[in-house]
């Protein structure tokens, strides 16, 4: 029987910075993500990704954020050379070949996740976060996209991860630095922003990444939807997706201001199944035990934490055993 300390530390992916990686990972820490700065060459990574597998005690997560374009972490092997941002590929009409050279990529270095594609529908062109980052503005050509590289990436082994739930493609403002306002009805979310979701879910998507916005149609006052119950509730019941959903960086302004402990707890009482931290600091990882002890005193925590292990075991079970 898994231990209930070990089934909390698989609920998190960290980053390296910080150092407290190895420590994490030998309470059973689910996974870890790299940034530009830890890839520094193919041999460096190989070896980096070979040395988090051995001091794993459960296969982890080995996660990235490569979309191509503005957001991409290889640049450093690739000598500054990048790939073709989404919405431009899928204009060109490359998309499926060029997620073929990153899945290929990728797994070469012992990835097995990736937090891509981008599906959100950008549809404010002065959206200072998304832009380019999207297929389009439009929910059928998004739809499209989503299923190629999706495709592309689970045929080549690695996990796709869908983002950023429920839309991120009206925001105004930047949720790394504010908690984004989207004051839509619920109708028009789910007629443009959440349709490649709903249509993503039943192409089998596994895992769906929440974002930290204020989406009034899902909450009044101003709680992140990476934090609200009505919309992982949503997210399950009205579309009836039953993979693991995990957070944006809660290291992000949009969430950071709820308290480290606090919207940890929230998130998973909400419905959360995993969070990204890009650091491993002490008070990340001080964060997670004290989140246990609240756990071991809680009979709600204690169930929602049993049970998102069990669905992140299944999806490692599929992909990573």
């Amino acid at each position: 029987m898994t231990s209930l300390k070990t089934q909390l530390y698989q609920m998190f992916i960290l980053g390296l910075e910080g150092g407290g990686i190895e420590s994490a990972l030998k309470q059973g820490l689910g996974g870890v993500i790299f940034f530009t700065k830890d890839i520094q060459s193919v041999q460096q990574f190989k070896d980096l990704v070979n040395k988090i597998k051995q001091n794993s005690i459960i296969p982890p997560f080995l996660s990235v954020d490569q979309e191509g374009g503005r957001v991409e972490r290889t640049e450093n092997i690739h000598g500054g050379k990048k790939y073709l941002s989404a919405k431009f590929a899928y204009e060109k009409g490359i998309l499926a070949q060029q997620t073929e050279q990153i899945a290929k990529e990728l797994k070469s270095y012992g990835i097995n996740l990736n937090f891509a594609p981008c599906i959100d529908t950008n549809t404010n062109p002065n959206n200072p976060i998304i832009g380019e980052r999207a297929f389009s503005s439009i929910p059928e050509k998004v739809i499209e996209a989503e299923k190629i590289v999706s495709t592309v990436y689970r045929k080549n082994g690695i996990i796709p991860c869908l983002k950023h739930f429920p839309g991120h493609g009206d925001a105004n403002s930047d949720s790394h630095l504010t908690l984004p306002k989207i004051n839509l009805p619920l109708e028009q979310m789910e007629q443009t922003h959440i349709k490649p979701f709903a249509a993503a879910i039943k192409n089998g998507a596994e895992m769906i990444m929440a974002a930290h916005l204020h989406c009034t149609c899902f909450e009044k006052d101003p709680i992140p939807t990476s934090l609200s119950k009505n919309c992982i509730t949503y997210l399950r019941k009205n579309l009836g997706f039953e993979g693991v959903i995990i957070s944006d960086d809660m290291v992000m302004k949009g969430v950071a201001d709820f308290g480290r402990t606090e919207a940890c707890v929230k998130g998973i009482k909400a419905g959360l199944n995993m969070f990204i931290y890009r650091n491993s600091t002490a008070e990340t990882i001080n964060m997670i035990e004290e989140v246990y002890k609240q756990a071991l005193a809680d009979k709600e925590l204690q169930k929602n934490v049993e049970q998102s292990y069990e669905k992140i075991i299944k999806l490692k079970q599929d992909y990573l055993y």
